[in-house]
């Protein structure tokens, strides 16, 4: 299994991103999809969900309004959009894959994890 995130990247304050993560080796529809980040030092913290169909999501509260998971299981990637990014948004975001129909936002469920991609937000 290898879960490839892409599209991180140096931005300025009130700029958007599009994070991409690309699954193999899975039957990736079978499969809730998670996006955390994780500073240096600190714990890797719950950004945002989605079930296996799409039809549901999850979002960590400072992320509300701001950013938008989506799927596209055609193609066996998920997305994160992120708007209006502040400097505290400044981490490396990781995607996990849980087989579950259902999310959760706790990073010890989750079964695939991603390397990681930079996102750093200039003030």
């Amino acid at each position: 299994v290898q879960l490839v995130e892409s599209g991180g990247g140096l931005v300025q304050a009130g700029d958007s991103l599009r994070l991409s993560c690309a699954a193999s080796g899975l039957m990736f529809s079978s499969y809730a999809m998670g996006w955390f980040r994780q500073v240096s030092g600190k714990e890797r913290e719950f950004v945002a969900a989605i079930s296996w169909s799409g039809s549901r999501t999850y979002y960590a509260d400072s992320m509300k309004g701001r950013f938008t998971i989506s799927r596209d299981n055609a193609k066996n990637t998920a997305y994160l959009q992120m708007n209006t990014l502040k400097p505290v948004d400044t981490a490396v975001y990781y995607c996990a894959a849980v087989a579950t129909l259902v999310p959760d936002t706790s990073p010890a469920a989750y079964d695939y994890w991603g390397q990681g991609t930079q996102v750093t937000v200039s003030s």
